[in-house]
């Protein structure tokens, strides 16, 4: 591992402070990361469902950060493409846990996976899979 769990998280606090307070880092090993979204209204839609931005977010945060953790901090590593498939409806009043794990890991590209999962629940509410373009070493 390049970078720790704490690490990882001084790093989104430092560099993306608008939006760290939103996430928590729960696990980080070999294997991948489990990113939780602390759901609040501002992520919810209407209907009380929380939306898909904010599931997104969570997926490409979570990715970023697998990928960091792996390579150290490169804070311009960028998301080149990004599908989600939104499969249920998000349990109300649960956070969302995003588990990011990379299937690629090259130079100059990163392919990884995310599902993500209501608290508690068992079966996923979104899946999605993302690209990252790692800039050139300095």
């Amino acid at each position: 591992m390049r970078m720790t769990k704490a690490e990882l998280t001084a790093f989104l606090e430092r560099d993306f402070g608008q939006v760290a307070g939103d996430f928590a880092i729960e696990r980080v090993g070999p294997e991948g990361l489990v990113l939780r979204l602390r759901v609040a209204e501002r992520h919810l839609r209407p209907g009380g469902t929380v939306s898909g931005p904010a599931i997104f977010a969570l997926a490409d945060v979570a990715i970023y950060l697998a990928i960091l953790s792996r390579i150290g901090e490169v804070p311009l590593a960028v998301t080149t493409n990004a599908s989600v498939d939104f499969m249920r409806k998000p349990t109300a009043g649960r956070d969302l846990l995003g588990e990011a794990r990379l299937l690629k890991l090259g130079r100059s590209l990163a392919v990884g996976d995310v599902l993500v999962f209501s608290e508690g629940a068992a079966e996923p509410v979104a899946r999605a899979g993302l690209t990252y373009a790692i800039p050139p070493a300095r």
